[in-house]
């Protein structure tokens, strides 16, 4: 009986390719070949490879320790041989405006490139792999008939996806950015990254020593930026000296060598599917992340332990390649996507480098999401807390308790609970459920609470169970509310969120079908153009000029009444494709007089109700926006778009933009993840400074503190969490150990403001054995 992988039997029946032929001879194309024969030496593998033994582009690779320990396990000499060679570290310099940020504790393990690939050649040379360099691999098409497996590492250039479209579904996407693979003779101490600001823009070095006595240096910029340097003019010689002045104090004055270097824009590659028939694709042929995180050759070669161990597990190659990209893909999606933040921000870098020199060097640090605020205070606790200096915390206080001024209203820490519809009032009037929705809330420890979506006419409800401010009887059962918060919550605010619903109205209750339409008792739908949301939704009937002053006036009396409840803060809703959203979006707005066309139309109908309630509403009060910073569909509202509307509210008085995304129309494509709509925010407030509050998927205290120190959002706006826990904020002072003044535990609940203990793990350890 074979063992698998980690040493476990293996049933008889396995697969086992005689004949597998491997397409490139990158590292993970030969770390692949070399571990299938070492699992079963009767195979017989034949590696192409159309380049030289000694060719190689770019010069060092950097593999994290958790790759490293996938490679000691499945190939001790490998790993024996690559930890020869390695050279390790662990600071991150920073160096801009001519000041160096250090952060240490980070751990990296790099070798040179070619070093890597002759261990590579070594060790399938022992194992009996055939290598044929300088030979064009036979098309996949033709191999697939003579060989049981065929791997494609051809790289992100792969001409076995390309030839082979249709079945892959390959989607290429090129960045805005030129780079350039260079080498410095000499080793840096960290991993070096610096910024220099130049007559043309901005440019960045990346740099980390891959030995004793050599340097991986890539230079990266916008392309408009490469462009106006004059570097598209330069041949290679005359690029590498250029760099090589740009950075002269980062390389000491050292010159900066190539080999075969050229500026080129990173491509994202994505495959539908990972194999074919007996075809499958490794790294990146399969999928590519950039450089700025380190991963490509980590994910080749890790490609390359899950396929070989799932063809020692699957009893069939086919279940196999199944196995192997149900297992990889969820690790390179989370990759790409945390590469695609990292590439972002430096495709971004001139908005932040007017930042205090420690908030920049934190956010570049934490820029891909993967690196916390937590992670950096355990690796390196005095960076941390000089960054928290310079950001103005107090002693021992995290970022997310430290007060904010909105306005004229002062939040004694940066959590929101965001608006949350509850789909509970009955006829648009609030009641005990809300009561204790929101003051279990306002009780959990937020420094400012919002309401659910609440509308200004029965008519511009979503259900019949959302709450409305349009009476005098729903202005008591709020004032009931409010009064709660203020008396029992002392230092929580309370916000009025108000809205109308347009086309997306008369619908069911979320928990009986969300955007489906009643089966009875519908009402008129309302909106800016005659286009339902969906086809089986009413069709809405376009306003006329009178309704838009009806409605108008309708915010502005609801307002009225909010500000007599005692609502500390209100929030005009223009997001989710409601109706002063639906004014905004070009795919929802079709009309032809002043409040349809171009973008300063749009705006007109929702900044003159924005005005309507501003004058009504008291001046010492705060009064924000939320608005859809993309519809995520083509034609739609955009980032750049965005940027704009939140000037315009600003220019009218908002004192701070609600950013969200999407739900504007129904075929949206969002791109999902971890804190996927707080770039959107960050955007608007480096391009405006107008304060913002961000949301999405913001799910734990370490990406609060993250998001607000780096400056990307002053607000953080949670909805999910504090469903889940109502007592959200008390509890993520509790696990940081915080007790200032960011937070205050109702009286009540004191006792049980810490952790409560659990039953012991620590069993006895056995010290007798009796036979």
């Amino acid at each position: 009986m074979e063992a698998a992988m980690d040493g476990t039997p293996v049933p008889q029946g396995s697969p086992a390719p005689l004949r597998v032929a491997v397409i490139g001879g990158g590292p993970g194309g030969l770390y692949a070949a070399a571990l299938l024969k070492r699992l079963d030496p009767a195979r017989e593998i034949t590696v192409w490879e159309r380049n030289a033994p000694d060719d190689t582009f770019g010069f060092g690779v950097v593999l994290s320790d958790e790759t490293l320990g996938g490679i000691e396990h499945a190939d001790p000499v490998v790993y024996a041989a690559m930890q020869r060679e390695f050279v390790r570290w662990d600071d991150i310099d920073i160096v801009h405006r001519g000041r160096r940020s250090t952060s240490g504790g980070h751990g990296f393990a790099a070798l040179g490139r070619k070093r890597l690939l002759q261990i590579l050649h070594e060790r399938c040379a022992a194992l009996g792999v055939e290598l044929r360099f300088r030979t064009e691999a036979p098309p996949a098409a033709e191999l697939s008939g003579a060989y049981d497996l065929v791997i494609a590492a051809d790289g992100v250039h792969s001409l076995t996806r390309a030839a082979q479209e249709e079945a892959f579904g390959p989607r290429i996407e090129e960045h805005r950015c030129r780079y350039i693979w260079l080498s410095a003779d000499f080793a840096f101490d960290a991993f070096r990254f610096e910024i220099a600001e130049t007559e043309h823009g901005v440019m960045q070095l990346h740099g980390y020593p891959y030995s004793d006595s050599a340097s991986t240096v890539i230079v990266e910029m916008r392309e408009e930026v490469w462009q106006a340097a004059g570097f598209e003019g330069l041949d290679e010689r005359e690029s590498v000296e250029r760099c090589a002045k740009l950075f002269a104090d980062a390389l000491d004055g050292r010159p900066l060598t190539s080999n075969n270097s050229s500026w080129i824009r990173f491509r994202t590659v994505v495959n539908d599917r990972w194999s074919h028939g007996n075809t499958v694709l490794l790294g990146d042929a399969a999928h590519t992340a950039h450089f700025s995180i380190g991963s490509g050759t980590k994910l080749a070669v890790e490609d390359a332990l899950a396929l070989a161990a799932c063809l020692q597990e699957q009893p069939t190659i086919e279940q196999a390649l199944h196995a192997y990209e149900e297992e990889r893909r969820p690790v390179v999606t989370s990759t790409q996507r945390a590469a695609r933040a990292s590439l972002e921000w430096f495709e971004e870098l001139s908005r932040y480098v007017d930042q205090p020199p420690g908030q920049f060097a934190f956010n570049l640090l934490t820029r891909s999401r993967r690196v916390t605020h937590e992670n950096l205070r355990l690796r390196d606790p005095g960076f941390t807390a000089d960054v928290e200096r310079e950001f103005g915390c107090p002693p021992d206080t995290p970022p997310m308790f430290t007060p904010y001024t909105i306005g004229g209203l002062t939040l004694r820490n940066r959590v929101v609970v965001s608006p949350m519809d509850m789909y509970s009032a009955v006829d648009g009037l609030p009641g005990d459920f809300h009561l204790v929705h929101l003051g279990a809330r306002a009780l959990g420890g937020a420094g400012l609470v919002m309401t659910e979506m609440v509308c200004v006419s029965p008519e511009g409800r979503i259900t019949p169970g959302c709450a409305g401010l349009w009476t005098a009887e729903q202005a008591a059962a709020w004032t009931r509310i409010t009064g709660f918060v203020h008396a029992q919550a002392p230092g929580t605010a309370i916000g009025l969120q108000l809205g109308h619903s347009g086309r997306k109205g008369s619908t069911k209750l979320m928990w009986e079908g969300i955007d489906e339409p009643l089966d009875e008792g519908n009402w008129p739908l309302v909106a800016p153009s005659p286009l339902p949301y969906k086809e089986k939704n009413q069709t809405p009937h376009e306003l006329t000029h009178d309704e838009l002053t009806t409605i108008r006036e309708q915010f502005a009396s609801s307002a009225w009444r909010g500000a007599r409840c005692g609502f500390d803060l209100l929030e005009l809703h223009c997001a989710h494709g409601y109706l002063l959203s639906g004014f905004l979006s070009p795919l929802t707005n079709r009309r032809t007089d002043e409040y349809g066309g171009s973008l300063p139309n749009r705006l007109r109908y929702p900044l003159e109700v924005f005005d309507a309630v501003r004058a009504i509403w008291p001046a010492d009060r705060p009064m924000t926006v939320r608005i859809s910073a993309t519809d995520w569909a083509e034609g739609g509202t955009d980032g750049d778009d965005a940027v704009e509307i939140a000037r315009a509210f600003a220019a009218h008085g908002a004192d701070a933009v609600d950013v969200s995304t999407g739900q504007v129309v129904a075929d949206e494509r969002p791109a999902y993840g971890r804190s996927y709509q707080t770039p959107f925010a960050d955007r608007i407030r480096q391009e405006t400074g107008i304060p913002v509050i961000a949301v999405g998927a913001i799910s734990s205290w370490d990406d609060v503190n993250s998001l607000i120190l780096a400056g990307r959002t002053d607000l953080c706006a949670l909805a999910r969490p504090h469903l889940y826990d109502p007592h959200w904020t008390l509890h993520a002072a509790a696990e940081q150990g915080y007790t200032g003044p960011g937070i205050s535990w109702p009286l009540p609940y004191r006792a049980g403001s810490r952790r409560p203990q659990t039953g012991r793990t620590d069993a006895p350890k056995q010290r007798l054995t009796l036979n």
